[in-house]
């Protein structure tokens, strides 16, 4: 290769043509190195996960719940069905995920049985949190006491006090504009007054 940077059967060099064009040395990593690199990373989440109680980050929205139980310190109740956690103080909450991304209608989801026990279940627990979404990034997280959620509740008890004895819902859905309109939102955490050194508290404008 001469000065000119060509070879000499007037050929460009490999690595000044991929410089060049603007490639980077991760343009030229094949889709297996980038696979492998990314799963080493999911190996270190399932680590932590595992500590938590969570067996699979990539079932049942784990790595998901995961987040949601760090950011809000709560770690899961073992031996239950979906997505119970507790607090210090042995409290019982709720968790539910949604990716709003999917269709802002969707709703949060329930449970595809939904009974009368099912539904005692959801008012003793001392709290409900529901994470949202955009893909695999947590947005906002909304916390609801059960009384915040009764109206909910009696129109699905309701429904199955009309279908008798034995009856079961499927999966009936609480609407993401009740959630931002009852619930408490906790993430992000709402901003603090500022405070001067005068010790006047400034308030923050809406």
């Amino acid at each position: 290769m001469d000065a000119s940077g060509e070879t000499p059967d007037g050929l460009a060099d490999e690595g000044n043509v991929a410089s060049d064009a603007g490639f980077s040395d991760d343009d030229l990593e094949t889709d297996l190195q980038r696979l492998e690199r990314a799963l080493a990373a999911c190996q270190d989440l399932q680590d932590l996960a595992t500590k938590y109680g969570i067996m699979d980050i990539f079932q049942d929205n784990g790595g998901k719940v995961l987040q949601t139980l760090i950011l809000l310190d709560l770690k899961m109740k073992p031996g239950r069905e979906g997505n119970d956690a507790l607090d210090d103080d042995e409290n019982e909450y709720e968790l539910k995920t949604l990716n709003i991304s999917l269709g802002k209608s969707r709703g949060v989801t329930t449970h595809h049985h939904l009974n009368h026990v099912i539904l005692a279940k959801y008012r003793a627990v001392h709290a409900w949190y529901i994470s949202l979404y955009e893909g695999i990034l947590l947005k906002e997280i909304y916390r609801l006491m059960p009384v915040q959620l009764e109206m909910v509740f009696t129109s699905w008890e309701d429904r199955l006090n009309e279908r008798g004895a034995g009856a079961s819902l499927n999966n009936p859905k609480i609407p993401i504009r009740f959630v931002r309109e009852h619930g408490k939102k906790v993430y992000p955490a709402p901003e603090l007054p500022s405070v001067d050194p005068g010790g006047e508290t400034e308030s923050i404008p809406d």
